[in-house]
């Protein structure tokens, strides 16, 4: 749509739902907008909204940090990068993706192995298990936030 514009979006808004701004605040349009953006990342499957990010895992600890503008992690690999046999050919394991209940009832911190299973702790981090025994690359597959259209994001 060319021209389309956060004020166009919001005197649509405006104009479908019979109301002034009086009602249908900045705050409350800003909210309806990102929820609307939030729903629409999450069902539509667009290449151009995938990304993949590395991380390591470290020795006996079990979370790592997600990357900043993660919306929906979508897989988990543990990617083999020794190599020591010369092959060039990564071998990846999917790791399962489990509630965290699963996680805490799977994994007492003692455990340690190389992880199978992966799950959101909070916003920030997701977690393993079982807790790793050394070192591993792990490879998140994740879903694009985009900065959405907002007052201070027009265009």
């Amino acid at each position: 749509m060319a021209g389309f514009t956060y004020a166009t979006l919001t005197t649509a808004i405006q104009n479908y739902t019979e109301t002034d701004t009086n009602v249908l605040t900045a705050t409350i349009t800003d909210q309806f907008i990102e929820n609307s953006e939030l729903r629409i990342l999450r069902e539509v499957d667009s290449d151009n909204n995938r990304r993949y990010d590395t991380a390591k895992l470290v020795v006996n600890t079990r979370f790592i940090d997600t990357p900043t503008d993660a919306l929906v992690i979508r897989s988990a690999q543990i990617v083999d990068s020794e190599l020591a046999d010369g092959n060039t050919n990564q071998e990846r394991d999917f790791l399962q993706w489990r509630d965290t209940s699963f996680m805490s009832e799977f994994n007492p911190t003692a455990v340690t192995g190389v992880p199978k299973y992966y799950s959101w702790w909070d916003k920030n981090k997701i977690i393993v298990a079982p807790t790793p025994d050394q070192t591993y690359i792990i490879q998140l597959n994740y879903i694009l936030k985009d900065p959405g259209l907002s007052s201070t994001n027009t265009t």
